[in-house]
């Protein structure tokens, strides 16, 4: 079994910033002490437990769950088995823990909230892929994430085959509707930031009408994100475009509708559900 978590993958992920989360996690759960194994359980008692899928779905978080157990006590042996992304069937090992049952006991429910959520967004986001396979078109993740844990829900989106969007307001520009009418009109909206933004930023601006997008071309907008348009008018968007714009796709996207959208000639598709309405992957701590 390993000891030592930092030699398992590199999630691309801040340690301190995913340590964080844990720490609020069982602070938020465990509180002032797990009442219950107290009361029950010898501290020194050891066991094996293992962490188990119970349906069909892609793993993520693997390590989070691990890390999530060492919190508590660092002397918790652990191994995972299987890799992030990699499929899980009904029944499969994902990785076992070894240590004290009352750690393993207080820290089961944060560990797998944690892993069924991320295992749950990145299974979701294999299934938009896999619908849109051979189209050419990227699935892009949203800011609709759960607050607080957007670092995990979009690290799920990339394993589970998905591009990650903007991170947040702070690294790319995006007009939407409500800028534009704060702003006075598309225009004078796009204007303002071509005089004031950062170089190094992209601009995307978000349209209702093909009239909004042929303004937005005529501005120079490189990147437009077309909301809840169906089919019919993405393909008139594509033609309107002939290559001046990359275009993406928002709104409405769902695992029926999401080929059809993809074969209209669009760039990007964003899809909120992937991490807004995520069903979690059942994943359970099974004591041997």
């Amino acid at each position: 079994m390993n000891s030592d978590y930092d030699l398992l993958i590199d999630t691309g992920l801040d340690r301190p910033y995913i340590q964080s989360i844990i720490n609020n996690a069982l602070e938020e759960d465990v509180g002032s002490g797990d009442v219950t194994t107290e009361a029950c359980i010898s501290r020194h008692t050891e066991v094996t437990a293992r962490l188990v899928s119970r349906q069909e779905g892609v793993l993520a978080g693997g390590i989070i769950a691990a890390m999530v157990f060492r919190a508590l006590d660092e002397s918790i042996l652990w191994e995972i088995i299987v890799d992030e992304g990699d499929r899980l069937t009904h029944g499969d090992e994902i990785g076992c823990f070894r240590g004290s049952v009352s750690t393993l006991l207080t820290g089961e429910r944060v560990a797998l909230n944690l892993i069924q959520r991320m295992s749950g967004i990145a299974t979701e986001t294999a299934r938009y892929i896999a619908e849109v396979a051979g189209t050419g078109v990227t699935i892009l993740d949203t800011r609709k994430t759960m607050p607080g844990l957007r670092k995990l829900d979009k690290y799920a989106v990339r394993i589970g085959g998905g591009t990650n969007h903007r991170s947040g307001l702070f690294d790319a520009v995006l007009v939407k509707d409500n800028h534009i009418r704060a702003a006075g009109g598309l225009n004078s909206a796009v204007n303002n930031i071509l005089q004031t933004r950062n170089e190094e930023l992209s601009i995307q601006v978000e349209c209702d009408t093909l009239e909004q997008l042929e303004e937005c071309i005529i501005l120079g907008v490189d990147l437009v994100l077309l909301d809840n348009m169906d089919a019919n008018d993405l393909r008139k968007a594509v033609e309107l475009s002939d290559g001046r714009a990359r275009l993406e796709a928002s709104g409405g996207i769902t695992l029926e509708n999401v080929r059809e959208i993809a074969e209209t000639g669009i760039d990007f598709i964003s899809v909120g559900a992937i991490t807004h309405s995520v069903t979690a992957l059942d994943i359970g701590l099974d004591f041997d």
